[in-house]
This record gives structure tokens, sequence and C-alpha cells, in this order.
């Protein structure tokens, strides 16, 4: 896919086909996804291609259109479950980070017990990490969100 050779304007176009061609097969979702991934990643559209993929999504007969935004849905909830994760990811090891800069090493439980924290606790203690003084300050802390 990433050879072919199409014009500058076929872009939208040539993934609709597949996108299309993938709804008729009526594979079962694992192989469904496994293959839409993949026309998806090598199938990068810019801005304005997007923009023309829906316009061109738009004239499709209402069933198949149907069929091909179950396979564009599934793309845009897993990516935003990505970058989500992606994110927590970041933010969990910065304010590790910045833990062992102002408390010095964390013991592995401690670590451990930060790692399992929700984002809203991480955010809070994120926040409340600007005020200890000691490791005794993050302790009482952990302590008080069990």
């Amino acid at each position: 896919m990433a050879n072919m050779q199409r014009g500058p304007k076929e872009a939208a176009r040539v993934k609709l086909a597949c996108l299309r061609m993938l709804a008729k097969l009526q594979l079962d979702p694992a192989r469904r996804e496994l293959i839409s991934g993949f026309v998806d990643s090598y199938l990068e559209l810019t801005m304005e291609e997007e923009e023309q993929l829906g316009e061109e999504l738009q004239e499709l007969h209402p069933q198949e259109k149907e069929s091909v935004m179950e396979i564009v849905t599934s793309w845009m909830k897993k990516g935003l479950e990505q970058g989500r994760q992606e994110g927590l990811t970041h933010e969990r090891t910065l304010v590790l980070r910045l833990l062992r800069k102002r408390l010095g090493d964390l013991d592995p439980a401690v670590k451990e017990q930060i790692e399992t924290l929700s984002v809203d606790r991480l955010d809070q203690l994120g926040e409340a990490l600007l005020d200890f003084n000691a490791r005794d300050d993050l302790d009482i802390w952990l302590q008080s969100q069990r």
C-alpha cells in the first residue's frame, strides 16, 4: 500500500475503497480490526483528504455507509484510548521523577502504590507533592488515599 502509485488527490478514494471492501467481507471483529489498523497506518490522510473522505462517505448507500462508519469509529476509539494511556504513563513518570527529586529514591512498594493510583488521585498527588518536605509527607498522603 505504501508503494502504490496514486495521485495526490486519490488517497481518500483509495482508503474509502479499502474500507468498503473490508466492510463487505464481514470478518470477525479481531480480523477486521487487524486489517483496518493496517489500512489506517499505511493510508494516513491529511486534514484535507480526511474531509474528502468524509464527503465521499456521505455519498454511500446508508447501509454501506453504516458498515464503513463502524470501522472508522473503532479507529477513533482505539486512538483515543491509546492517547489516554500514553498520557497517563507520562503523567505517572513525571510524578515519580518529581517525588524522587524532592524526597530521594522511593521504595518499590511506594512506587507500586503510585502506579495503581487513578488519574484523579495522580493529579492530586502531583499538586500535593509541592508541599512535601519529607518522605513521611508522602506516606501520610498515601495512607489518606486508602
